[in-house]
């Protein structure tokens, strides 16, 4: 009906504007030429027909918009809008989505009362549907079926949002922490840790390999004692070397060491 009227209305201002003074069958050709495509182009052909035979009432412009008008106005538009109701779905949208496309159809559908509830149903997503239909007290109007639609839509993405949200938290409950464990774990907590800290002391290198977790390369005793800054006129009472004390010198606690290590190493390689 919608636009029925517009071309009649666009018709009939440029007729007024532009054609006044043309004859009357004039007028009736010009707006017929516009009058195209599918059943409209046949019921032109059919109307210039009967007029050539002068078997038409169609004598004026304004004749000719009333009869476009019975024949392509509300009725035409009333089923249009019907098969338009019956194929809207929700589908991905909201629920509120879907109702307001709903309604705007509806007004020009002529439907109403439980027509018009069950083609609001049909095109409800199922769970929804299933829903509602589970309640004990079924809604009477279309106003209260569509309210009703729509707060369940909205609880059930809402609960689906929250569920994605604790999904996420149980598969990383730990966040960003880090391994725990000895040293070929890749890190150095506990035991592990002190023993590393001890072979720095005594001038070994600051890391072990994974296969066996022993020691790198030794660095000379010395040179490590002057980078510390340690008098290299000092004279070990341990060993009688010069560059460290009896307290800092390895030959002394190398025995100590070198068990730990080992006794590290069984414990790593029993786990």
């Amino acid at each position: 009906m919608e636009k029925v009227s517009t071309f009649i209305n666009a018709a009939r201002i440029y007729i007024r504007m532009k054609m006044t003074e043309k004859a009357a069958t004039t007028q009736v050709a010009w707006v017929l030429s516009y009058v195209q495509g599918g059943v409209a182009e046949a019921w032109k052909d059919n109307l210039l027909d009967k007029l050539a035979k002068g078997e038409s009432e169609v004598k004026s412009a304004e004749l000719l918009f009333t009869k476009i008008r019975n024949d392509f106005g509300e009725t035409s538009e009333e089923e249009r809008k019907i098969e338009q109701l019956r194929t809207i779905e929700q589908g991905g949208r909201t629920c509120d989505e879907y109702m307001q496309e709903f309604k705007k159809v509806t007004r020009e559908s002529g439907y109403e009362g439980r027509p018009l509830i069950k083609e609001f149903k049909r095109g409800l997503n199922g769970a929804i549907r299933r829903k509602l239909a589970e309640a004990e007290e079924l809604p009477t109007t279309i106003g209260e079926w569509q309210e009703r639609a729509v707060r369940l839509d909205k609880n059930q993405r809402q609960s689906r949002a929250e569920q994605r949200v604790l999904g996420r938290n149980a598969a990383h409950p730990g966040g960003n922490a880090q391994p725990r464990g000895g040293v070929g774990g890749g890190s150095y907590g506990g035991r592990g840790g002190q023993i590393m800290h001890r072979w720095g002391e005594m001038g070994g290198e600051n890391t072990f390999n994974r296969e066996g977790n022993q020691p790198g390369p030794q660095r000379d005793i010395n040179a490590m004692d002057v980078d510390r800054g340690r008098g290299g006129d000092r004279k070990c009472y341990q060993c009688g070397k010069f560059g460290h004390m009896a307290r800092n010198c390895w030959e002394r606690n190398k025995t100590r060491v070198v068990e730990t290590l080992q006794e590290s190493a069984k414990e790593n390689g029993g786990q």
